[in-house]
């Protein structure tokens, strides 16, 4: 679920999409070979809109939105037939990756409004296609309706990508606060924090299982001098390159860890199915053009097996989650936009 700016997002909306509402035709929002989906509905319909998560009653959304007067992303909730939006961040700074805490009385999410109240600076592209790490934000627990902002377990450098176990009982996030970026656990209070990765590189994107056992997550890891020169040159700049990172999973408690994808792609966004064994991820797997992104929905076995496309849409899919039960999933997707930089939340109906 790391987005940072929805930069993946942006930059698949900016070529295009089919699917697009004329005067003639309604907006199509299911294609060819979508054979797992039913029952699309659009629940945002103006700006850029991803990252949608599940409450735990499964009953509202939180999610990030940049729409009408807004600079960059603000956190917002509704329910999961769209309706009453509201805004739960400050106002301020730049947000991500929010999350709601066991019992929705409370939210979770990375701001740099403590250090700036104004947007940061984008990534400079001139650097390649690359994603910005802002060392400004910073973790923050809320009131569900976003009163009393605090920050949480607070350190130097980038902390954000924090999701909660279905368990209720840890927080997973990434952090820079050892000096590279990597996976950490804590008790929702911020003690017993535990650092699960220490390979160079980047690990980030963390979500549990059903079951609280085990963690998914994206991965890269640069292995000669090249890339390894490369990565911390970026991540001295506040930088990272998204081109090549996998899917991997490791015990809750950081142990045995393996990788589950293994292509020359971007693979991110990855969460569990409910039966603890698949994993639903994005991917510009296959793509032909690299100037025309081409991210699609993938399901995979844990073990790295059974590949299997989800979506067909011919721009960008991404950021999925299921309810508990397996009945549904929400996702982000390009499809229907009624601009080309617009990216609206999606809830269907999973046909198994």
């Amino acid at each position: 679920m790391f987005r940072f700016l929805i930069v993946v997002v942006m930059l698949a909306g900016l070529f295009g999409c089919s699917g697009k509402k004329t005067e003639q035709t309604e907006p199509v929002l299911i294609f060819k070979g979508e054979k797992h989906l039913q029952n699309v509905r659009m629940l945002t319909d103006e700006g850029e809109n991803a990252e949608a998560y599940f409450s735990f009653d499964q009953k509202k959304l939180i999610f990030q939105s940049t729409h009408g007067e807004l600079k960059c992303d603000q956190i917002f909730t509704m329910n999961i037939d769209g309706s009453e939006k509201k805004l739960v961040s400050t106002g301020k700074g730049r947000t991500t990756c929010s999350y709601f805490l066991p019992g929705d009385r409370k939210i979770i999410y990375a701001s740099t409004h403590g250090a700036d109240e104004n947007c940061p600076a984008p990534p400079d592209f001139s650097r390649g296609y690359v994603w910005k790490v802002y060392s400004t934000f910073d973790l923050y627990v809320a009131n569900a309706d976003g009163s009393d902002p605090q920050v949480l377990s607070p350190a130097p450098g980038y902390d954000a990508e924090a999701t909660i176990s279905p368990k209720g009982d840890k927080i997973v996030f990434t952090s820079q606060r050892d000096g590279d970026l990597d996976i950490y656990t804590m008790n929702l209070d911020g003690s017993d924090l535990k650092r699960l990765t220490t390979e160079l590189g980047y690990d980030g994107g963390p979500f549990f299982s059903w079951d609280g056992s085990k963690i998914v997550y994206r991965s890269y890891h640069p292995k000669t001098e090249q890339e390894i020169k490369r990565y911390k040159d970026l991540l001295a700049e506040e930088l990272i390159e998204p081109a090549n990172f996998q899917v991997w999973v490791m015990d809750a408690d950081g142990s045995n860890k393996r990788q589950v994808t293994n292509n020359e792609y971007a693979n991110f966004a990855p969460f569990f199915h409910p039966d603890n064994n698949r994993i639903i991820f994005c991917s510009n797997l296959n793509s032909t053009d690299p100037r025309r992104p081409d991210f699609n929905l993938w399901l995979i076995n844990e073990d790295g097996s059974g590949l299997e496309q989800v979506t067909y849409f011919n721009s960008f899919d991404g950021f999925p989650m299921f309810t508990k039960d397996g009945k549904h999933l929400v996702f982000a997707s390009n499809r229907a936009n009624k601009n080309p930089r617009d990216t609206n939340v999606f809830f269907a109906d999973w046909i198994e």
